[in-house]
C-alpha cells in the first residue's frame, strides 16, 4: 500500500458537508420528539454472539487488569443502550462508530457510522412508521411515494417464488441455482436459515425498494436474534423484526425487543455453540442479561446505516465515496 500518495480524503468537500448536514438533521428530528442522545463505550468485555458477525478484539493492560484483558469493539451499541433502557433512560438514540471484521466492499467498510434508537411503548410496526418518517424527511428530494410493506413470506413468494416458512433446504438450494447463484462446495454445508439468508441477499433483497422504500417484516422465528416471537399461524411462528430496503440495499434493521433474560441467554448459548464448533466462541454479555432480568421496558429498537443513507442522499454507488478515509486509506 502506497501511504504517500493516498493521504487525501476519499470523499469530496461537498460530501463531507452533506454528511454534517445529515447528522444535524437527524439530531433535530429526535430533539423535536424528546428522544435523548446518549453515548456508550465502543469497547466491551463481551461480544455479539451472532454467528455471521466477527468482532475486532484488542487487549487492555493497566489498572484493574494486571494480566491484561481482551476487549471487543462493538458491532453495534445495542447491548449498552438496553442497559440504559432497563435503568429508566426513556427513549434514546445514539450516533456512533461500529466495527465488523471481514466486511469490506461496495457497501461495507469494517468501521462505519450507525444510528441506533429505542422507543419504549412501540412495537415494530409503530417503529417502522417513525423510521419511514425520518428517512423520508432526510431523502425528501428522492422519495415521492409512501413506503411499501411486505411480510418476509410475501417478499419471498413474489421474488423467489417459494414459501420461506415451508420450503426445505433442498428446494431453497434449487431456487438459488435457478436464480444464478453458483452452487460451490462451500455452500454444501449451509443449513436452512443460511440458505434463506443467501436468497435474501442475492435474490430477494436486490429487488426491494426499487420504486419506493420497502420494509420487510415478520421473519422466520429461527431468525429472531434479539426480537420477540409470536405464533403467526398454526403452522409457524414469526420473529417481530423488520428491515428497510432502498434501491436494493438494506438500510435499517429493527426489532420488537425481546425482554426475557432467560430466553435471551438461551439464544446466546445456541449461537455460541455454533461459534464454538468453529473455534470462534465469545464471552456472553452478562451485564446485558442482568439488565433484562431486572426489567427492560416493552420497546422497539432499530439500527440504521448512516453511510448508506448518505450514499442514497448524494447518489453515490460505492461507500468509499462518502467516507473521509475508508479502510484502504486508514
Amino acid at each position: 500500500m502506497n501511504t504517500t500518495s493516498d493521504w487525501r480524503p476519499a470523499a469530496t468537500q461537498t460530501i463531507l458537508e452533506a454528511r454534517a448536514q445529515l447528522l444535524a438533521a437527524v439530531r433535530q428530528f429526535f430533539a423535536v420528539r424528546g428522544v435523548l442522545e446518549v453515548e456508550t463505550p465502543v469497547l466491551s468485555t463481551a461480544a455479539a454472539t451472532a454467528p455471521h458477525l466477527e468482532s475486532f478484539v484488542t487487549r487492555y493492560s493497566g489498572p484493574h487488569a494486571a494480566h491484561g484483558v481482551p476487549l471487543y469493539l462493538q458491532t453495534s451499541p445495542e447491548f449498552a443502550m438496553k442497559r440504559l433502557l432497563a435503568a429508566g433512560s426513556g427513549p434514546i438514540y445514539q450516533i456512533c462508530k461500529a466495527f465488523r471484521n471481514g466486511e469490506a466492499g461496495r457497501r461495507h467498510n469494517p468501521e462505519f457510522t450507525m444510528l441506533e434508537w429505542y422507543r419504549p411503548g412501540f412495537d415494530h410496526h409503530t417503529l417502522m412508521d417513525e423510521v419511514e418518517e425520518l428517512v423520508t424527511s432526510l431523502l425528501a428530494e428522492r422519495i415521492t411515494q409512501p413506503a411499501e410493506r411486505l411480510s418476509y413470506a410475501a417478499a419471498f413468494q413474489r421474488y423467489a417464488e417459494l414459501d420461506p416458512h415451508q420450503a426445505t433446504s433442498e428446494s431453497l438450494r434449487a431456487c438459488a441455482a435457478a436464480h444464478g447463484v453458483a452452487d460451490t462446495p462451500d455452500l454444501a454445508a449451509l443449513d436452512r436459515d443460511a440458505w434463506l439468508d443467501l436468497l435474501l441477499t442475492h435474490v430477494v433483497g436486490p429487488r426491494l425498494g426499487r420504486e419506493r422504500l420497502c420494509f420487510i417484516h415478520d421473519y422466520p422465528a429461527t431468525q429472531a436474534a434479539l426480537a420477540r416471537v409470536r405464533r403467526d399461524t398454526a403452522d409457524h411462528a414469526v420473529a417481530e423484526r423488520f428491515e428497510l430496503y432502498a434501491q436494493g440495499m438494506e438500510l435499517a434493521s429493527g426489532y420488537h425487543e425481546l425482554s426475557d433474560g432467560a430466553e435471551q441467554r438461551a439464544r446466546f448459548a445456541e449461537d455460541n455453540a455454533k461459534r464454538r464448533a468453529q473455534g470462534r466462541d465469545v464471552p456472553l454479555d452478562e451485564r446485558l442479561l442482568a439488565a433484562l432480568s431486572a426489567g427492560l421496558p416493552p420497546c422497539a429498537g432499530v439500527a440504521l446505516g448512516v453511510d448508506r443513507l448518505l450514499m442514497l442522499k448524494v447518489g453515490a454507488r460505492d461507500i468509499n465515496e462518502v467516507l473521509s478515509f475508508p479502510i484502504s486509506r486508514a
